[in-house]
């Protein structure tokens, strides 16, 4: 079966910097060699990201910063487009001016596409960011929430992400990324200040995580490496291809 993305634009909505490449590089990578236009939005600043002991002022480059920085160096390399939601970490929640945020973002990129996190996803700010990506994909096309932008002519279809380490979901389709994995390694070498914490008793090593998802979700559907997703079974949310 072969899935084309030609002329699609499409958005991953994301909560922290490197969700990313756990759970679509290989899909937005896939997409973008089909000559689609790709981008990527992290909804929050990532500043809560230290190290197990390390406190936020023993940097002399702030925290938010440089995760910022590695989303930007990561998306470089996939060729995508990059938005940041500048909400604080644990601070994500479904609100009017968060959805206002993200609004603007999608009437600026104009995605035919979004994926976004699944709503039972094992963080916080995971089921907040797919609240957001839910209502905003819905009212980015109502002229009544005004933003410095036109409202858009249609919702873009929506799909969910898998959950990080596949707790809880239940694939509705895979997309196969074997070629890709090379490029979601190189992508999540970007994110140094987290690889560094793989030893903290409190966070996992994100390049395992990542290959054994890939894989197994791989095993699942016949292939070497595979990211499994949803639809959003809403109306308006779900089109042919």
């Amino acid at each position: 079966m072969k899935l084309d993305f030609t002329a699609e634009r499409v958005l991953a909505v994301v909560a922290h910097p490197d969700d990313v490449e756990l759970l679509c590089a290989g899909t937005l990578a896939r997409a973008r060699a089909d000559g689609a236009s790709v981008a990527m939005c992290t909804m929050c600043r990532g500043n809560r990201g230290l190290a197990a002991g390390e406190s936020a002022n023993e940097r002399s480059f702030g925290v938010s910063e440089v995760r910022q920085a590695e989303f930007a160096a990561a998306a470089e390399l996939l060729g995508a487009e990059v938005f940041a939601g500048g909400i604080g970490d644990g601070e994500l929640e479904d609100a009017p001016d968060q959805r206002r945020v993200l609004i603007s973002i999608l009437r600026r990129f104009r995605p035919t596409l979004v994926l976004a996190h699944a709503p039972n996803d094992y963080h916080a700010d995971h089921r907040a960011a797919s609240q957001l990506a839910d209502a905003a994909s819905w009212f980015a096309c109502s002229a009544g929430h005004v933003t410095g932008e036109p409202p858009l002519q249609r919702p873009p279809a929506v799909w969910l992400m898998d959950t990080v380490d596949m707790h809880g979901f239940t694939p509705g389709f895979y997309i196969d990324v074997t070629e890709y994995v090379p490029l979601k390694r190189d992508m999540l070498a970007c994110h140094k200040s987290q690889l560094e914490r793989a030893g903290d008793s409190d966070f996992a090593p994100l390049e395992e995580l990542m290959f054994r998802q890939a894989r197994v979700r791989g095993a699942q559907a016949g292939v070497d490496a595979a990211e499994a997703f949803r639809i959003h079974a809403a109306w308006k949310r779900v089109y042919a291809w």
